[in-house]
């Protein structure tokens, strides 16, 4: 259910779960589904999204798609996008954020952490920041997750110069190029291993990263690897 939830974008509620629950053969009741997902934690991405809660706009807030509206992107620096993603461990699940520059598809920041809340998130975007100078009016994409919503968030999009973009409710091909790189990831590595531990899943994913960048060749980008075409197009 867990693996169900993140490969829908943690957008599916009990009901959307026990239908695809149901079409991959397992017989379970919407209310054993929802009694499962409240054990593990999870919920519809949506849930208390739009829901008025005193004191909560304190410290959240959303922004619109400004990304769809831009041109597409003539160099690296103009427009990143962030996510994250879960990876089971023999000691847990491990939460995995990365930031791509839409542009070369490289991955520029990345990072793990054992929750699930903005430290994990801004955390990838401050590595990336360390490694690239974005261009002035660069527009940061991500989903409107508390991850990305918290204002400490916000604020360290604004500090870099940068715009905030964000999806629409429920729209996972807003996010298409870092949906295409977890893909990637759990289709070549996740889901090929099993890592008995946090360490040896840090280590073999970051591993992932630099053969992602540096060799694997990607269709979006005439069959070069990020880093080849990123040379090519300088």
């Amino acid at each position: 259910m867990v693996e169900l939830h993140q490969g829908f974008r943690r957008a599916y509620g009990a009901r959307r779960i026990h239908q695809q629950l149901r079409k991959n053969g397992f017989s379970c009741s919407v209310r054993r589904v929802s009694r499962l997902m409240k054990e593990a934690g999870i919920h519809a991405s949506s849930k208390g999204l739009y829901v008025w809660n005193p004191g909560r706009h304190e410290f959240y807030s959303a922004a619109g798609n400004v990304l769809g509206a831009e041109d597409v992107a003539e160099g690296e620096g103009q427009h990143w996008a962030g996510d994250f993603t879960y990876v089971r461990t023999g000691s847990g699940w491990l939460y995995h954020a990365v930031v791509v520059d839409l542009y070369s598809r490289r991955v520029v920041g990345w990072s793990f952490s054992r929750k699930r809340n903005s430290e994990l998130t801004k955390s990838a975007l401050k590595m990336a920041l360390s490694r690239e100078v974005p261009l002035p009016g660069c527009v940061f994409h991500s989903d409107q997750g508390i991850e990305y919503a918290a204002h400490e968030y916000r604020d360290l999009v604004a500090a870099a110069g940068m715009r905030r973009s964000m999806s629409r409710k429920a729209t996972p091909l807003d996010n298409a190029m870092v949906e295409s790189f977890f893909h990637t990831l759990k289709t070549e590595l996740v889901h090929q291993h099993k890592f008995e531990n946090d360490i040896e899943a840090v280590a073999r994913i970051v591993e992932f990263i630099e053969f992602y960048n540096r060799e694997r060749l990607h269709s979006g980008i005439g069959y070069q690897s990020p880093e080849s075409y990123m040379r090519a197009c300088a």
